[in-house]
């Protein structure tokens, strides 16, 4: 049995009126279509709000959802939620902490950016092989290339404080290409080691679909992989892919492509 293990990370775009024919009740279908679709054990989601998150959780039932609201750290504002199978995985223990200097207090500002951004991380243990693993999901700043820096920082110095020595999964949408230092930050460290390495550069197999992650919902925006997944070091990874799935009225469910890959925390895959 393959113990192949597959996470998700996809921004379904806030809901906004100002989208027009792209507003989230025309898209909430196709969203939930996709996710059911490709199956992930495991998913991120950036941006929805409280009924939106709703409004998935009802179309793809054999998720559960743990995550809070960015605003107030309970329904307010967007989340940062993290989708499991149930039948695959436990959840052992969650929590939300805020991008900022002060990562307890909900609602905090971190820096110089315009609004609060959030990590909701989830301890899971997988039936099939009892192993355990960190799954952690975010979205950075959109606007500030200092918090962003200093986001990665913060995660670098929590995450392997909350893994106690089990695998990492980051999900998320960083807001940068790699390349961009906080990308590199993340997957190699400057001033100290990363435990962390971009999923895309340690798979097994090549590269499925376009090297951008970005859309208007009609077309492509090239170079624009914003979105990634991180794993730690020991974490196997199969295949890697982002995901165009394109309906007939001419439009992609969000302004991102789900990020797709199968990883596994267990060890029991040789990496190629």
């Amino acid at each position: 049995m393959s113990e192949w293990l597959r996470a998700m990370s996809y921004n379904v775009r806030y809901d906004t009126a100002e989208d027009g024919k792209h507003a989230w009740e025309h898209r909430r279908d196709r969203v939930a279509s996709t996710i059911r679709f490709h199956a992930p054990d495991v998913i991120g989601l950036q941006e929805p709000l409280d009924h939106q998150l709703a409004d998935i959780a009802e179309r793809v039932p054999e998720l559960e959802w743990v995550g809070v609201g960015r605003s107030d750290g309970a329904n307010g504002g967007e989340f940062s939620p993290i989708g499991y199978r149930t039948d695959r995985l436990a959840c052992e223990a969650t929590e939300t902490f805020w991008l900022s200097e002060t990562p307890e207090q909900p609602g905090s500002v971190g820096w110089d950016a315009s609004y609060p951004r959030i990590v909701t991380w989830a301890r899971l243990r997988d039936r099939r092989t009892d192993t355990r693993f960190i799954q952690a999901n975010t979205h950075f700043s959109h606007d500030s290339p200092k918090a962003r820096r200093e986001s990665a920082w913060l995660l670098l110095d929590r995450l392997p404080q909350i893994a106690d020595g089990n695998p990492i999964v980051l999900t998320g949408d960083f807001n940068v290409v790699a390349g961009d230092s906080a990308h590199e930050i993340l997957a190699e460290g400057t001033e100290s080691i990363s435990p962390l390495s971009n999923a895309m550069d340690r798979s097994s197999e090549p590269h499925h679909g376009p090297k951008t992650s970005r859309t208007d919902f009609e077309t492509l925006l090239p170079d624009r992989k914003i979105d990634h997944v991180f794993v730690s070091d020991g974490i196997a990874v199969g295949q890697h892919g982002v995901c165009t799935d394109f309906d007939d009225g001419g439009a992609f469910p969000s302004d991102h492509l789900p990020v797709l890959v199968d990883v596994d925390p267990s060890g029991s895959h040789r990496e190629m």
